[in-house]
């Protein structure tokens, strides 16, 4: 039952877009083709009354031609759409559908300009041209090649008209074929970014057809009646008339361009601007417009600051999570509680030590909170053994950076756990390759694992233990410096070394 209301609802989108469709061409045709004929020629020809009925003919006759041409090409064109909203319709044929719809506008304007135009044209052109070499008409021939060229500028101007009332007419049934998508299939159909006709031809093409068409087709009418009323004004008409549509496609070039700058330039901008955010960098708009863009702009930037607001809650959020990890895990043996955290200071001191970024800062923080976390899988009768540790069990110890490193990819999202990875599974590798698990040396270990083992050395040597007192900092730190480029990367431990010896007054002392 709830897919036959689905598919109800779908037709009647269908419809209703069908029938907007029609009335948009017809409002085109009314304002253009029927317009034209009815306004313009009577007042521009002279021609006998009998005359107009033949005309008529002609008129009617070319307007069966060009419906019979429409009919057929709105049909092929609307095909596709037609198929996508059938019941069964798959995914490629929803999406074909979409796509098609899309390209409806374009295809309006094809249809006008050559289909709808030629078989208009040339019925009209043949059945007058026969009608004055039989006498039936008697307005003289050359007018057949300036009513050709005014039935061109016509059609230009119903398929301007078409276009942007087609590009109006469609958004239903585009956002109906994406809940169609959605529901049916869980997909969402998008135009991936592909832009079927940009701003600027669309802005500079309308403007040049709404300013030069209709001065244009007045010039074409002028030309008629100056000729009837007076020959001597008509030998000069066409350098007068062309320097005046010389000067206005001139201007309504660099009007239509103008306008056309001032819009892309916020649009630009504000494209811009999210490529920035989807490259996870939050950056706003400078808002220096007064028009409607202003609004757009300020809303954008609003949205920039709550995803800004919404990202430090969420990191706040994150280090309170590793930060709980890492007290967690200490908390299992006493002796080394608050060892993690110490740890992490220490670490992301020695990356702005060496000018590390504040992005760079945050990883080494968090790997350096977890750079423990493999012991939760070490038994506690290993972890908190107070006396010497067998070979095996010394096995079972070495084991934590593979355990840890195993551990955070289980974590999800992955992306966010991978940055930490290096430092949790390299911190006890030494700089002359006799460290675990891997064996690696000098550069061959990762930057997060050096830092990491410099400042692990350091509290671990500080702090107390069950078998013995924690060394004096001064002490710990003597042996920080004789260690570079054997057991710690000779850089970061000297970085660190030469830091914390100019704090040494404030550092507590072992046993104090």
């Amino acid at each position: 039952m709830n897919t036959d209301s689905s598919c109800l609802e779908t037709r009647k989108v269908y419809r209703s877009f069908l029938g907007k469709l029609l009335r948009n061409y017809l409002i085109g045709l009314l304002l253009t083709v029927l317009v034209v004929g009815i306004a313009i020629v009577p007042a521009t020809l002279s021609i006998a009354p009998g005359e107009y009925k033949r005309l008529a003919f002609v008129l009617l006759v070319s307007l069966v031609s060009m419906g019979a041409a429409e009919w057929i090409f709105f049909n092929r064109h609307i095909r596709s759409i037609r198929e996508g909203i059938a019941a069964g319709a798959s995914l490629d044929v929803l999406r074909r559908a979409f796509i098609q719809t899309q390209r409806l506008p374009l295809l309006t304007v094809f249809r006008i300009l050559v289909p709808h135009q030629l078989s208009f044209s040339i019925p009209a052109l043949l059945l007058t041209a026969w009608m004055l070499h039989e006498g039936l008409l008697t307005f003289p021939g050359s007018y057949i090649l300036v009513a050709a060229l005014g039935a061109l500028l016509v059609a230009g101007m119903h398929a301007m008209l078409d276009f942007f009332l087609t590009t109006a007419a469609i958004r239903p049934m585009l956002i109906e074929f994406k809940m169609l998508a959605e529901k049916k299939f869980r997909v969402e159909l998008d135009a991936d970014d592909h832009v079927l006709l940009s701003i600027r031809p669309k802005f500079l093409v309308s403007g040049i057809l709404m300013g030069t068409l209709p001065l244009l087709l007045f010039s074409l009418a002028a030309h008629i009646r100056l000729e009837q009323l007076d020959g001597g004004m008509f030998q000069n008409y066409w350098g007068w008339a062309g320097l005046i549509l010389l000067i206005d496609s001139a201007f309504v070039y660099m009007g239509a361009r103008l306008i056309t700058q001032d819009i892309e330039r916020p649009i630009s901008q504000l494209y811009d601007a999210m490529n920035e955010i989807k490259e996870g960098r939050l950056t706003k708009v400078q808002n220096v417009y007064s028009d409607e863009f202003s609004k757009l702009v300020t809303g954008f930037n609003m949205m920039v600051s709550a995803l800004e607001m919404r990202e430090k809650e969420s990191r706040a959020m994150l280090d309170s999570y590793f930060v709980t990890l890492a007290v967690a895990l200490d908390a299992r043996d006493p002796y080394t509680a608050g060892h993690s955290l110490r740890v992490a200071e220490y670490s992301e001191k020695i990356g702005r030590l060496c000018g590390m970024s504040s992005e760079e800062l945050a990883i080494i923080r968090k790997s350096a909170l977890l750079h423990d976390i493999g012991k939760i899988g070490i038994r506690d009768t290993v972890l908190l053994k107070e006396g010497r540790l067998t070979d095996e069990e010394f096995d079972q110890i070495k084991a934590h950076p593979e355990l840890g490193e195993n551990i955070l990819l289980q974590i999800e999202p992955k992306e966010v756990m991978a940055p930490l990875l290096p430092g949790v599974r390299s911190h006890h590798e030494r700089y002359d390759g006799k460290g675990y698990p891997d064996g690696l040396a000098g550069e061959e270990i990762p930057v997060l694992g050096r830092i990491i083992a410099v400042a692990d050395a350091y509290d671990a040597m500080t702090s107390d233990r069950p078998y013995r007192r924690g060394m004096a900092p001064s002490i710990a730190l003597s042996i920080l410096d004789e260690g570079r480029g054997s057991q710690w990367d000779p850089v970061f431990a000297k970085v660190f070394v030469d830091h914390m010896r100019k704090q040494l007054p404030s550092i507590p002392k072992w046993g104090a």
